[in-house]
């Protein structure tokens, strides 16, 4: 990824140097289960041990693999270059390069989904704080983009701050399902090396023993895993897009924080755009490209083929680190979110009383006017208001037809904001648990 959607510690995660030393403590552990069982000398796995605090050289690596083209054995030969090549001869015994490389991807998916579960509670702690600070600040609902009825800003806080609670159960899922490894050897079958050495060495890595793998470690779990990834990508699009809606000139509800000396074009300086969260929307794009090569991944050749090898070395890295930019960010957009109640409750007048229409058309039926003759009386007076301007209630209220069912003071009470928002401590009950 660019630096400029990329942070530090998840950057880390995927830098070669990290990588190498993954590699190396896989074949250090190995060796050591291996000296346990008696397959190689201790001395020899002590002295493996030699290298614990040696920065590889990334260069060198490189160097070798453009002779050897391959990666690991580049890799190895480094090794033995610090070790001493006696000392070294039992390194990678009975093991093949799917140990290694496959072991070492899910440690670092592992670390990324650590980061990025942080990331999601410190986006939760955001949106529960702002759904309480605007609990009962009303708000126009809109379903296709139109006035429905009213609602409150702190239940649309409230709603994110749910599907990102259920994002944050299956970024933990997905960690979980991710947290394997294999020392299995060539095909999977342990022929060349004992079982309990892939038990040692999944404990020392924090991961559990895949049950069976192939040579490669089952790729159903990493699709699963950039699948999860690609839910919260889209979770958050969903929130940058509400952003982006009550920003808009028409609407001002609500704008990104605009900060001093900040810019908002080049070429009109009244603009106040909503970039981040237009931002956002790309970001999620790209990390739901991910989803579809990693679905692809999972039919290999029998018990292994590379053609997954290219695609994750792309979106392992791509993926995390924009997700962890984008949350970060989201957080960042929530936290600063500029609210304005007052053009809030501009807007839901806006059309002078029309959202209060279902609560008319309820109590004629109430009162025993046939529904198809209530939504009649509701909507001849409503399509005044959209057309000629009027007042909804004051067309109500000159209505003989729905006055020969409502007496006015029953009129009156429907547009009532409190019947909307009487429910709201209930709900907020379920989302928070309070």
């Amino acid at each position: 990824m660019i630096p400029r959607y990329s942070r530090p510690e998840m950057v880390a995660v995927w830098s070669p140097e990290t990588k190498f030393r993954i590699w190396y403590e896989i074949e250090a552990h190995a060796c050591d289960a291996m000296a346990d069982l008696g397959v190689i000398p201790r001395e020899n796995a002590d002295a493996v041990w030699k290298a614990k605090d040696v920065e590889f050289d990334v260069a060198r690596i490189d160097e070798i693999e453009a002779v050897t083209k391959h990666d690991v054995i580049a890799f190895l030969t480094h090794l033995a270059e610090h070790v001493g090549s006696d000392e070294a001869r039992f390194v990678h015994q009975g093991m093949t390069s799917s140990d290694v490389l496959d072991t070492c991807f899910n440690v670092q998916l592992v670390r990324a989904s650590d980061i990025l579960i942080e990331d999601m509670k410190g986006l939760l702690e955001a949106l529960k704080r702002r759904a309480h600070e605007h609990k009962d600040t009303v708000r126009i609902g809109r379903s296709h983009g139109i006035h429905a009825e009213p609602t409150t800003m702190g239940l649309t806080f409230a709603r994110f701050y749910a599907e990102m609670d259920r994002n944050l159960n299956r970024l933990e899922k997905a960690r979980d399902e991710i947290a394997t490894g294999a020392i299995s050897g060539a095909v999977g079958t342990f022929a060349n090396i004992d079982p309990r050495v892939e038990e040692h060495v999944c404990e020392k890595l924090g991961l559990e023993p895949e049950p069976i793998s192939t040579q490669v470690i089952p790729r159903d779990r990493h699709a699963a895993f950039f699948a999860a990834l690609g839910v919260v990508a889209s979770s958050i699009e969903n929130v940058a897009i509400e952003v982006r809606h009550m920003q808009r000139t028409e609407v001002l509800e609500g704008e990104e924080f605009f900060s001093k000396g900040q810019k908002g074009s080049s070429a009109m300086p009244h603009k106040r755009n909503p970039v981040l969260t237009e931002n956002l929307t790309g970001l999620a794009r790209l990390v739901r490209m991910a989803v579809v090569p990693a679905m692809e991944n999972v039919a290999l050749w029998h018990e292994r083929d590379i053609s997954h090898s290219s695609v994750e070395r792309n979106i392992g890295p791509d993926a995390t680190i924009t997700l962890d930019f984008a949350l970060a960010r989201l957080t960042q957009v929530i936290d600063k979110l500029v609210i304005y109640p007052d053009n809030m409750l501009a807007n839901m007048h806006k059309f002078r009383g029309l959202v209060m229409s279902q609560r008319v058309l309820l109590a004629l039926t109430q009162a025993g006017v046939s529904r198809e003759d209530a939504y009649k009386l509701v909507q001849r007076n409503a399509m005044k208001v959209w057309e000629e301007g009027k007042d909804f209630k004051t067309e109500l209220l000159g209505d003989d037809d729905v006055l020969a069912a409502l007496t006015p003071e029953q009129i009156e009470e429907k547009f009532d904001l409190g019947y909307h928002t009487k429910h709201v401590d209930t709900i907020f009950s379920r989302v928070f648990g309070e």
